[in-house]
């Protein structure tokens, strides 16, 4: 009767270790698959908001530069088609188009200008805060899915020693 019952303990041990390793293997591919999948999408909208930031940033500095440094207008040279290029020279610098989103452009004034470039950022920093607390839950699920295996498999070799 006792052999029975070593050997049927032996079994569930046997049982118990394969069930924990495959929920290792399981969290793992959760981890893998999903988790750090969801990262590299959020980290890749974060990159493009920055993108889309420093945009508005350099459009503001663009802006202000020829507020204060080209106000009688400035020398440039324009496409005309198949990268054949024509001098041209800009003497009107009271309104500007910019490009307000979806290929939309809205005639502004340097100050209106410079207003919108600074709510887009606001909007901007404001939505890219959202995406980063949203990566840093994740992470902390991936860290708290490494503690769960790093427990399982503490459990296993605990019970390999018995």
């Amino acid at each position: 009767m006792q052999i029975d019952s070593s050997s049927s303990s032996m079994t569930q041990k046997m049982q118990d270790q394969a069930a924990n390793q495959a929920r290792i293997t399981q969290i793992e591919e959760f981890i893998n698959e999903v988790l750090k999948e969801d990262l590299r999408q959020l980290e890749k909208c974060i990159n493009e908001f920055n993108e889309e930031i420093m945009e508005y940033v350099q459009l503001k500095n663009t802006l202000q530069t020829f507020d204060t440094h080209l106000p009688e207008g400035y020398k440039t040279q324009v496409n005309i088609g198949s990268n054949i290029f024509m001098q041209a020279r800009v003497r009107n610098m009271d309104s500007i188009l910019v490009n307000v989103g979806k290929d939309i452009y809205l005639e502004m004034s340097i100050p209106e200008a410079e207003r919108f470039s600074d709510t887009r950022v606001k909007i901007l920093t404001k939505q890219s805060d959202v995406l980063r607390e949203e990566s840093i839950k994740k992470r902390t699920q991936i860290k708290m899915a490494l503690i769960a295996i790093s427990e399982r498999a503490k459990l296993i070799q605990q019970d390999e020693g018995k």
